[in-house]
Protein backbone atom coordinates (compact mmCIF):
# COMPACT_ATOMS: atom_id res chain seq x y z
CA UNK A 1 0.00 0.00 0.00
CA UNK A 2 1.43 3.57 -0.84
CA UNK A 3 2.54 6.00 1.62
CA UNK A 4 1.22 8.96 -0.65
CA UNK A 5 -1.22 11.16 1.36
CA UNK A 6 -4.69 11.33 -0.52
CA UNK A 7 -7.04 14.69 -0.14
CA UNK A 8 -10.88 13.58 1.01
CA UNK A 9 -12.95 16.76 1.08
CA UNK A 10 -14.20 17.18 4.56
CA UNK A 11 -15.20 19.68 7.41
CA UNK A 12 -13.73 22.16 8.50
CA UNK A 13 -10.73 21.40 6.05
CA UNK A 14 -9.55 18.72 3.76
CA UNK A 15 -8.31 15.47 5.47
CA UNK A 16 -4.88 13.98 4.22
CA UNK A 17 -6.08 10.33 4.05
CA UNK A 18 -2.83 7.88 4.79
CA UNK A 19 -3.61 4.60 3.53
CA UNK A 20 -1.54 2.85 4.28
CA UNK A 21 -1.89 4.10 8.08
CA UNK A 22 -5.39 3.94 7.78
CA UNK A 23 -8.24 1.73 9.58
CA UNK A 24 -11.72 1.64 8.56
CA UNK A 25 -13.23 1.11 11.65
CA UNK A 26 -17.53 0.15 11.66
CA UNK A 27 -18.60 0.88 15.21
CA UNK A 28 -21.33 -1.22 16.67
CA UNK A 29 -23.72 -2.06 13.56
CA UNK A 30 -25.64 -5.02 15.05
CA UNK A 31 -28.81 -6.85 14.66
CA UNK A 32 -30.83 -5.60 17.69
CA UNK A 33 -29.98 -1.95 17.49
CA UNK A 34 -30.60 -2.02 13.18
CA UNK A 35 -32.83 -4.92 12.12
CA UNK A 36 -36.96 -4.63 12.16
CA UNK A 37 -37.42 -6.98 15.01
CA UNK A 38 -34.38 -6.27 18.03
CA UNK A 39 -34.22 -4.40 20.96
CA UNK A 40 -34.08 -0.63 19.22
CA UNK A 41 -37.42 -1.37 17.49
CA UNK A 42 -38.97 -3.89 20.55
CA UNK A 43 -38.38 0.58 22.52
CA UNK A 44 -40.10 1.92 19.90
CA UNK A 45 -37.48 3.30 17.76
CA UNK A 46 -37.69 4.07 14.18
CA UNK A 47 -34.84 1.54 13.01
CA UNK A 48 -35.18 2.81 9.73
CA UNK A 49 -33.34 5.78 10.69
CA UNK A 50 -30.27 3.74 11.37
CA UNK A 51 -30.58 1.74 8.32
CA UNK A 52 -29.92 4.28 5.88
CA UNK A 53 -26.38 4.04 6.65
CA UNK A 54 -25.92 0.29 5.57
CA UNK A 55 -25.71 0.87 2.08
CA UNK A 56 -23.26 3.72 2.09
CA UNK A 57 -21.37 1.81 4.96
CA UNK A 58 -21.16 -1.42 2.21
CA UNK A 59 -19.78 0.31 -0.47
CA UNK A 60 -17.29 2.14 1.71
CA UNK A 61 -16.39 -1.13 3.40
CA UNK A 62 -16.08 -2.65 0.10
CA UNK A 63 -13.80 -0.51 -1.61
CA UNK A 64 -11.87 -0.61 1.45
CA UNK A 65 -11.54 -3.86 1.24
CA UNK A 66 -10.51 -3.84 -2.09
CA UNK A 67 -7.42 -1.53 -1.91
CA UNK A 68 -6.50 -4.07 1.19
CA UNK A 69 -6.86 -2.05 4.22
CA UNK A 70 -7.48 -2.96 7.81
CA UNK A 71 -10.62 -2.98 8.82
CA UNK A 72 -11.82 -3.29 12.51
CA UNK A 73 -15.54 -4.18 13.38
CA UNK A 74 -16.85 -3.37 17.27
CA UNK A 75 -20.09 -4.86 19.14
CA UNK A 76 -21.45 -3.42 22.16
CA UNK A 77 -22.33 -6.04 25.05
CA UNK A 78 -21.29 -7.90 27.90
CA UNK A 79 -20.03 -11.13 29.39
CA UNK A 80 -23.02 -13.92 30.11
CA UNK A 81 -22.43 -13.77 33.78
CA UNK A 82 -22.58 -9.58 33.28
CA UNK A 83 -19.71 -9.65 35.79
CA UNK A 84 -18.24 -6.60 33.48
CA UNK A 85 -21.55 -4.55 33.98
CA UNK A 86 -21.75 -1.87 35.97
CA UNK A 87 -24.65 -1.34 38.27
CA UNK A 88 -24.78 2.01 36.98
CA UNK A 89 -25.38 1.22 33.39
CA UNK A 90 -27.48 -1.92 34.36
CA UNK A 91 -29.85 0.71 36.40
CA UNK A 92 -30.15 3.00 33.33
CA UNK A 93 -32.47 0.68 31.24
CA UNK A 94 -35.58 1.56 32.80
CA UNK A 95 -38.32 -2.17 32.49
CA UNK A 96 -36.06 -3.86 30.33
CA UNK A 97 -32.48 -4.09 31.44
CA UNK A 98 -29.08 -5.26 30.03
CA UNK A 99 -29.16 -8.96 30.49
CA UNK A 100 -33.13 -9.69 29.83
CA UNK A 101 -34.66 -11.54 27.28
CA UNK A 102 -35.01 -9.78 24.22
CA UNK A 103 -36.64 -10.33 20.79
CA UNK A 104 -33.07 -11.87 19.37
CA UNK A 105 -32.09 -13.19 23.07
CA UNK A 106 -30.41 -11.25 25.98
CA UNK A 107 -30.21 -7.74 25.53
CA UNK A 108 -26.61 -6.90 24.68
CA UNK A 109 -25.00 -10.11 25.77
CA UNK A 110 -21.79 -11.86 23.78
CA UNK A 111 -23.53 -14.72 21.94
CA UNK A 112 -26.61 -14.14 21.53
CA UNK A 113 -28.26 -13.41 17.86
CA UNK A 114 -29.17 -10.07 18.87
CA UNK A 115 -25.37 -9.16 19.57
CA UNK A 116 -24.13 -9.99 15.73
CA UNK A 117 -22.91 -7.72 13.09
CA UNK A 118 -25.73 -7.68 10.50
CA UNK A 119 -25.26 -9.85 7.25
CA UNK A 120 -25.00 -6.70 4.92
CA UNK A 121 -21.59 -5.92 6.91
CA UNK A 122 -20.38 -9.04 8.50
CA UNK A 123 -16.48 -9.48 9.31
CA UNK A 124 -14.51 -11.48 7.22
CA UNK A 125 -11.37 -13.53 7.80
CA UNK A 126 -9.11 -11.62 9.48
CA UNK A 127 -10.87 -8.40 10.03
CA UNK A 128 -10.84 -7.94 14.29
CA UNK A 129 -13.74 -7.53 16.11
CA UNK A 130 -13.79 -5.75 19.18
CA UNK A 131 -15.96 -6.44 21.82
CA UNK A 132 -16.78 -3.66 24.24
CA UNK A 133 -18.54 -3.13 27.16
CA UNK A 134 -19.06 0.40 27.14
CA UNK A 135 -19.51 2.83 24.50
CA UNK A 136 -16.24 3.67 23.78
CA UNK A 137 -13.96 1.29 21.82
CA UNK A 138 -10.93 1.63 23.86
CA UNK A 139 -12.15 1.17 27.16
CA UNK A 140 -11.26 -2.57 28.50
CA UNK A 141 -9.87 -3.12 24.86
CA UNK A 142 -7.55 -4.54 22.91
CA UNK A 143 -8.13 -2.19 20.61
CA UNK A 144 -5.16 0.18 21.12
CA UNK A 145 -2.56 -2.28 20.74
CA UNK A 146 -4.02 -3.34 17.59
CA UNK A 147 -3.90 -0.29 16.03
CA UNK A 148 -0.13 0.18 17.65
CA UNK A 149 0.63 -3.18 16.64
CA UNK A 150 -0.07 -2.76 12.62
CA UNK A 151 1.38 1.31 12.77
CA UNK A 152 -2.43 2.77 12.56
CA UNK A 153 -2.50 6.74 13.28
CA UNK A 154 -5.50 7.38 11.62
CA UNK A 155 -9.17 6.08 11.69
CA UNK A 156 -11.97 6.47 9.33
CA UNK A 157 -15.25 6.07 11.88
CA UNK A 158 -18.46 4.62 10.95
CA UNK A 159 -21.62 3.33 12.91
CA UNK A 160 -24.14 4.16 14.97
CA UNK A 161 -25.12 5.66 16.62
CA UNK A 162 -23.57 9.17 15.67
CA UNK A 163 -23.89 11.05 19.03
CA UNK A 164 -23.23 7.80 21.51
CA UNK A 165 -20.77 5.53 20.43
CA UNK A 166 -18.98 7.26 17.11
CA UNK A 167 -18.42 10.32 19.38
CA UNK A 168 -17.46 8.60 22.11
CA UNK A 169 -14.66 6.49 20.51
CA UNK A 170 -13.70 9.25 18.21
CA UNK A 171 -13.13 11.45 21.62
CA UNK A 172 -11.21 8.50 22.86
CA UNK A 173 -9.58 8.25 20.09
CA UNK A 174 -8.27 11.90 19.41
CA UNK A 175 -7.02 11.80 23.00
CA UNK A 176 -4.68 9.24 22.05
CA UNK A 177 -3.19 11.45 19.38
CA UNK A 178 -5.11 9.47 16.01
CA UNK A 179 -6.68 12.44 13.45
CA UNK A 180 -9.85 10.58 12.78
CA UNK A 181 -12.27 11.03 9.45
CA UNK A 182 -15.97 10.49 10.29
CA UNK A 183 -18.02 9.35 7.73
CA UNK A 184 -21.31 11.28 7.65
CA UNK A 185 -23.64 9.61 5.59
CA UNK A 186 -21.90 6.17 7.34
CA UNK A 187 -22.91 7.10 10.67
CA UNK A 188 -26.61 7.22 11.89
CA UNK A 189 -28.99 8.09 14.79
CA UNK A 190 -32.64 7.20 16.16
CA UNK A 191 -33.02 10.54 16.73
CA UNK A 192 -31.99 13.06 13.39
CA UNK A 193 -31.31 15.96 15.53
CA UNK A 194 -28.63 14.31 17.75
CA UNK A 195 -27.10 12.84 14.40
CA UNK A 196 -26.57 16.30 12.91
CA UNK A 197 -25.49 17.98 16.53
CA UNK A 198 -23.02 14.79 17.23
CA UNK A 199 -21.56 15.58 13.73
CA UNK A 200 -21.41 19.64 14.19
CA UNK A 201 -19.55 18.99 17.57
CA UNK A 202 -16.57 16.70 15.94
CA UNK A 203 -16.03 19.73 13.37
CA UNK A 204 -16.26 22.44 15.58
CA UNK A 205 -13.41 24.72 16.38
CA UNK A 206 -11.01 23.75 13.57
CA UNK A 207 -12.02 20.05 14.12
CA UNK A 208 -11.65 19.65 17.75
CA UNK A 209 -12.27 15.81 18.00
CA UNK A 210 -11.74 15.30 13.93
CA UNK A 211 -12.83 15.46 10.38
CA UNK A 212 -16.31 15.01 8.59
CA UNK A 213 -17.00 13.61 5.59
CA UNK A 214 -18.53 11.91 3.12
CA UNK A 215 -18.10 7.94 1.62
CA UNK A 216 -18.22 9.08 -1.81
CA UNK A 217 -15.09 11.24 -1.23
CA UNK A 218 -13.38 8.46 0.52
CA UNK A 219 -14.00 6.23 -2.22
CA UNK A 220 -12.86 8.01 -4.80
CA UNK A 221 -9.35 8.83 -3.03
CA UNK A 222 -8.94 5.81 -2.54
CA UNK A 223 -9.46 4.38 -6.37
CA UNK A 224 -5.31 4.55 -6.97
CA UNK A 225 -5.31 2.31 -3.87
CA UNK A 226 -7.79 -0.20 -4.75
CA UNK A 227 -6.29 0.06 -8.43
CA UNK A 228 -2.96 -0.60 -7.30
CA UNK A 229 -4.47 -4.04 -5.63
CA UNK A 230 -5.42 -5.30 -8.61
Amino acid sequence: MSSDYASVAAEPSPFLLQFGQAALILIDMQRDFLEPGGFGAALGNDVSLLRRAIAPNKALLAAWRRAGGLVIHTREGHRPDLADLPPAKHARGGDVRIGDMGPMGRILVRGEPGHDIIADLAPVAGEPVIDKPGKGAFHATDLAAILANRGIAQLVVTGVTTEVCVNTTVREANDRGFDCLVVADCCASYFPEFHEQGLRMIAAQGGIFGWVGQSADVIAAIQPQTSGAA
